[in-house]
């Protein structure tokens, strides 16, 4: 007889004690530059408004087409270089959102660092 996962082994978050209902996972998205997938929270989305305007979504629910990057400058500037970005929204990327996005990622060293590069 097999035997069966536990919801740690799936990557999935215990519930509280004593609690009845199913727990949820992280949502994950993947990287257009890198195709790595990451929890969506250590993204930054990238969206096209229907306005056409390309800016970041610090928030994640501005309206419009979305497309995630990793927080890290190489990743940022290989979505833009290569075109992944511009084939994920769909449009051609302005020429000012390298810097836009550039001034969105920190780059002190204070805390935890992103998982699996720790």
């Amino acid at each position: 007889m097999a035997s069966r996962s536990s919801a740690s082994d799936l990557g999935e978050r215990t519930p509280a004690h004593g609690s009845k209902l199913p727990v949820r996972r992280a949502p994950t998205r993947s990287c257009v530059a890198c195709r790595t997938s990451r929890e969506k929270r250590e993204l930054l989305r990238v969206v096209r408004a229907p306005s056409g305007a390309v800016r970041a979504d610090a928030t994640g629910r501005v309206a419009g087409r979305g497309a995630y990057v990793c927080r890290d400058l190489d990743c940022i500037t290989n979505a833009i270089t290569r075109g992944a970005l511009s084939r994920a929204l769909e449009i051609p990327v302005p020429a000012g959102l390298l810097e836009e996005l550039a001034a969105t990622v920190t780059t002190d060293s204070i805390g935890g660092g992103t998982r699996g590069q720790e």
